[in-house]
């Protein structure tokens, strides 16, 4: 907001330096401005159609079920966006927005102004996606489509409420799709198969809608990438913005609705984050007695061992251990997944199923 004022002042201090040194008898007799446009009756300006596929008809369609998040946690105060996930009042936003706010110190602001205050009924670390409920119905829900359909270049349009400003649309393109994503830290952290959009996402835009050229929703916007030794969260946009993909959303948002918690599948292997060779290579020895490879776990089935490296997952080539975790966690527990294992300098493919591990 400070440069906002400081545009708005700026403008006023010159007009008045301009009509100080602008004398009465160089005044026009007629300004000659062009006439404003037919008005319909009752004095309003006639509305002017817009192509339902343009930017403007899509945001049209899109903006009443857009929400902004208001949070009040023992940290303090902050905001984010959302939008209507279903008729009967469930919101779906980003996990690290609702994070840490204290009892009743969740507010859903709607597009009309009206405020009601949200409850989360769940909400996962790992997908970084949350539920929240208010109490309503007839609400305008947004359609969730499918991300897989998504390619490089599609058009995008991101809303939300960046830096507080409710209502902003950005438009861009996705950029890339597939791209390995941790946001967080710790404990914390959320491992994210996202499509990256060159839409401007800044913060507060999180948990808002990415939506694709029909106003379906094929991402959930989440993450913002920053230049090295720059301003951090202050920072801004710098065309490189990250969404979690739609599909992903709708199978977590269904679970948390149902039961409260998510679920993620794994392999069951630690890998070792020090490795800078080819592939990821499975940790040699136990963690704070944790198994290097969990006993009887997929992988342990399919003949994996200590010091094994994984080259590729499904015949896509991983060079880092969040390429790998971000793979597994794009599929579903019980899915089946080809890795290419070298053991020594043999090398075999294995299929492996995933096990389900419930979130935190």
């Amino acid at each position: 907001m400070p440069l906002l004022v400081l545009a708005l002042v700026a403008g006023l201090v010159g007009g008045v330096v301009g009509a100080r040194t602008w004398g009465d008898d160089r005044r026009p007799t007629s300004a000659d401005l062009p006439s404003p446009p037919a008005q319909e009756p009752g004095g309003q300006a006639a509305a002017v159609e817009r192509d339902p596929a343009s930017v403007a008809g899509i945001a049209a369609g899109v903006l009443p079920s857009v929400v902004s998040i208001e949070v009040e946690g023992a940290g303090g105060s902050g905001s984010g966006s959302g939008f209507v996930l279903r008729e009967d009042g469930y919101v779906l936003t980003n996990n690290h927005v609702v994070a840490g706010a204290r009892e009743g110190g969740l507010v859903v602001v709607f597009a009309d102004g009206t405020q009601l205050p949200g409850s989360v009924v769940g909400a996962t670390t790992e997908y970084d996606l949350a539920v929240v409920k208010v109490e309503a119905t007839g609400l305008t829900p947004l359609t969730l489509g499918d991300s897989d359909a998504v390619v490089v270049g599609d058009p995008v349009v991101a809303i939300g409420a960046p830096l507080g400003l409710v209502g902003t649309v950005t438009t861009g393109i996705v950029s890339a799709r597939n791209r390995p994503v941790v946001a967080g830290e710790g404990s914390d952290q959320a491992f994210i198969n996202a499509l990256q959009t060159d839409a401007a996402i800044n913060p507060g835009n999180s948990g808002g809608p990415l939506v694709d050229a029909a106003g379906r929703v094929v991402g959930i916007n989440s993450a913002i990438a920053q230049l090295p030794g720059g301003l951090g969260a202050a920072g801004g946009s710098i065309g490189l913005g990250f969404a979690i993909p739609s599909n992903q959303a709708r199978r977590t948002a269904e679970q948390l609705i149902t039961t409260g918690r998510a679920t993620y599948p794994v392999i069951g292997v630690l890998l070792d984050e020090g490795w800078t060779g080819e592939g990821v290579r499975v940790r040699e020895e136990d963690v704070d007695g944790r198994p290097a490879v969990t006993p009887d776990g997929p992988a342990d089935r399919a003949g994996i061992r200590r010091g094994d490296v994984i080259l590729t997952i499904d015949g896509r080539p991983v060079t880092a251990s969040e390429e790998l975790i971000v793979a597994i966690r794009a599929r579903e527990p019980g899915d089946a997944v080809e890795l290419r294992v070298r053991t020594g300098e043999r090398e075999r493919d294995v299929r492996v199923r995933l096990d389900e591990i419930a979130s935190d």
